[in-house]
This record gives C-alpha cells, sequence and structure tokens, in this order.
C-alpha cells in the first residue's frame, strides 16, 4: 500500500526530478495557499493541473471520500540570470458534505500519483521557461472513469471560477432518462380505484343496504303480527 505524501516529500520528489533534468539551475518549491488562478505576476508562467485524484479527510466529522476531481495550480518563474527558478504551488480543497461544515479540507495523495503530476509539472516548466517542446503529459493519474456528478458546491477551484470538469455522455443521458421519467404525467385513474366519491356497489353499502331491508321486512312483520 502506498502512503499518503506530505509537503516535504512533494518537494523531494520535485527536487530530485530538476536535478536530473536541469542540474546546472536552482529550483524552489513552495506551497502557496492564496495563489490565483491566472493571476500572474511579469514573467510569471501558469500550469493548471485538472487530472489529479486524492482523498480528503473532515477534520469536523471524520468523514472521507475519494475525488478524482482534484485540482492543482503551479506558477513558475525562471530568472534566467542567476539561473535559478521557483514554483508556487496550490492545492484546490473540498468541503465535506456529510456534515456541511464550512471548513475547507486538505486532500492526501498516493506517492504514485505524485510521481506523475511532478512529470506533468516539469514537462510544462520546460516548455514554458525553457523553450522546449516535445515533452509528453501523463494523464493516467485519474483516469478512471467516473460517471458521478461533481458537486461543483463543495469544490474550492469551482467556486472559484475554474473550469475543470464537465459531465460524460452517460451522465447527460442518465440525468435525461430520469428527469423524462420524473416529469411524465400519472395516468388518471378510475374514480372507483382512487376511493373517492359515493361507490354504493362496494361491499359497506352492500351490507348496510341488507340490514335497512332486513329491518323494514322486521318491523312489517312485527307490525302485522300486533293485530
Amino acid at each position: 500500500m502506498c502512503k499518503s505524501v506530505t509537503t516535504e516529500e512533494w518537494k523531494k520528489i520535485f527536487y530530485e526530478k530538476m536535478e536530473e533534468v536541469k542540474p546546472a539551475d536552482s529550483w524552489d518549491l513552495i506551497i502557496d495557499p492564496n495563489l490565483k488562478h491566472n493571476v500572474l505576476g511579469p514573467g510569471w508562467k501558469q500550469y493548471l493541473e485538472v487530472h489529479a485524484s486524492g482523498r480528503f479527510h473532515c477534520s469536523w466529522c471524520w468523514h472521507t471520500w475519494q475525488s478524482p476531481h482534484l485540482v492543482i495550480l503551479f506558477h513558475m518563474f525562471l530568472d534566467r540570470a542567476q539561473r535559478a527558478g521557483s514554483v508556487r504551488m496550490r492545492v484546490f480543497k473540498q468541503l465535506c458534505y456529510e456534515c456541511g461544515t464550512a471548513r475547507l479540507d486538505e486532500s492526501s495523495m498516493l506517492e504514485e500519483n505524485i510521481e506523475g503530476l511532478v512529470d506533468n509539472l516539469i514537462t510544462s516548466l520546460r516548455e514554458q521557461c525553457y523553450g522546449e517542446r516535445g515533452g509528453h503529459y501523463r494523464i493516467h493519474v485519474a483516469s478512471r472513469q467516473d460517471n458521478r456528478r461533481h458537486r461543483g458546491e463543495f469544490c474550492e477551484a469551482c467556486q472559484e471560477g475554474i473550469v475543470h470538469w464537465k459531465p460524460s455522455e452517460k451522465l447527460l443521458e442518465e440525468e435525461a432518462t430520469t428527469y423524462t421519467f420524473s416529469r411524465a404525467p400519472s395516468p388518471a385513474k378510475p374514480q372507483e380505484e382512487t376511493g373517492s366519491g359515493w361507490n354504493f356497489c362496494s361491499l359497506p353499502w352492500c351490507l348496510f343496504w341488507a340490514t335497512v331491508l332486513l329491518l323494514i321486512i322486521y318491523l312489517q312483520f312485527s307490525f302485522r303480527s300486533s293485530f
């Protein structure tokens, strides 16, 4: 079983891989929870990872859930004169949909997933900061098909206007079918089946009229016997 990766292990994997591809340059990785999508300083580049998968743990009710819709934002800057670069990183959080608390919870990821995510980051970094081409992005990190609807009201990235998920064709077809059946009018039921109105042929009414008839016959017989 793979262990969950901490911030320090994120940095360790990044530094090791950058040492292999750019040993002459010094790079730093900084976690920045205030990083904003498409808000860049002069010379900074951006890479948005939308193929990540992570497990969330609610610190309030202890509910855990797996999400294949994890979003990670990277801002990158290279100072060619100093041969030094910096990467700022933000992992967007999610709200717990079980207890409804307004506290955003962080995710944990497996080391096997981090390897692919860092490879994607470095591919984008080499393209945008060094002008290199020919890299390949790994999209199998969270390639498992997920036909559940993403609950954007609990996603920090969605709430900040980052569009990173769209429903699959299968999900759209299922929802359209569900909507059609839910909106279909119910067929009219005969009055005797609904139980509304006066049904004089029902068993209670038959017993009532039989009792009335017997009472009339009894009264007539008693009246004649008295004479």
